[in-house]
């Protein structure tokens, strides 16, 4: 289905948990948030009541996220039934990792092809801090663990954060030349905690393209995927470095998604305040076509663009670990 600015939305996001087992610091204040009670959480049927009908709205790609979605109880089983819908061409999964070397087997066993891993460092002191006390050899197991299992591809989200880890691009890039890895590094963008960040933390695409090609040739590639991303090759390596630049040249213009909230929630902008209730209706026993039109008003009420380099979060009464991103 098209929305009012005649973009194709065809991608649901859909956050299964608000619960995560890090507590990286532009996702969620110091104090952590107030988890959300168990019966307002979207079941897992429900869930697949959701895709079903969004299947009938024009969907057909799904990537489940967090919190942290590998916490989630049976979330294989449900990749394993959402694999099993004929319409849906595309499922994936972002994760921290972190469960991955115990879950890999049995997630690419139920149908999930490819993977994104959140990394912002490669120094375990630095990953302590920005997780709040995560280790990196359990993160770079998850990786290792991923690749073994044969997922393809396998990305790693890279939020770039001056005065933190810009001066380890050169070290992200150089894991393409030697691993089958898609690095994407993404701008640092003013959600949630990040809002109340220094402006200056802030490195723009075209600053991180410079700093690469001072050491590399960047040739342009084309990766597969429904995100923004613009992707690059270093001549003769294994992976691709990409590029997602939400603030400096946003794609506002190419948006083709949705995102869920765990507790049913459809946010038709991640910027934007505005929600739409959909479990009220799935527990009233809405049926199947009822619910599509509510995702298909969804996507008619999606703005044309964000405003986040004016407005921040400004507005939003959620952390990003509440809307899965």
């Amino acid at each position: 289905m098209n929305d009012a600015f005649h973009r194709k939305i065809n991608y649901l996001r859909i956050s299964v948990t608000d619960r995560c087992n890090l507590r990286c610091v532009y996702c969620m204040p110091e104090e952590g948030v107030e988890l959300i009670n168990h019966e307002e959480i979207l079941s897992l049927e429900e869930i697949i009541r959701v895709i079903n009908s969004a299947v009938m709205a024009g969907i057909r790609k799904i990537r489940f996220t967090g919190g942290e979605p590998l916490v989630r109880k049976g979330i294989s089983s449900l990749i394993e039934r959402v694999n099993d819908i004929p319409e849906i061409d595309d499922i994936a999964l972002t994760t921290n990792g972190i469960l991955l070397p115990i879950m890999a087997a049995e997630l690419r066993k139920a149908g999930l092809r490819r993977v994104n891993i959140s990394l912002d460092t490669l120094v375990p002191e630095k990953f302590r801090r920005i997780t709040r006390g995560g280790r990196l050899s359990d993160a770079w197991l998850g990786v290792e663990t991923a690749l073994e299992a044969g997922f393809d591809p396998v990305k790693i989200n890279t939020v770039v954060i001056r005065g933190f880890n810009e001066e380890e691009v050169y070290d992200f890039a150089e894991l393409t030349t030697k691993m089958p890895l898609n690095v994407r590094f993404i701008e640092l963008m003013p959600i949630g905690v990040s809002d109340l960040r220094d402006r200056k933390s802030f490195v723009s695409t075209t600053e991180l393209i410079k700093i690469l090609q001072n050491r590399h040739e960047l040739v342009p590639e084309k990766v597969a995927g429904n995100g923004p991303a613009k992707s690059y090759r270093i001549p003769g390596a294994m992976g691709t470095i990409g590029f997602i630049s939400p603030i400096s040249n946003h794609f506002c213009a190419d948006c083709n998604r949705l995102r869920l909230t765990a507790e049913g929630q459809l946010r038709p902008c991640l910027q934007s305040p505005q929600e739409i209730d959909l479990k009220t209706p799935l527990r009233e026993g809405a049926s199947p076509e009822q619910l599509a039109d509510v995702i298909r008003f969804a996507i008619s009420s999606k703005p044309e663009k964000h405003n986040m380099e004016q407005a921040g979060w400004a507005g939003n009464r959620r952390w990003m670990t509440q809307i899965g991103g």
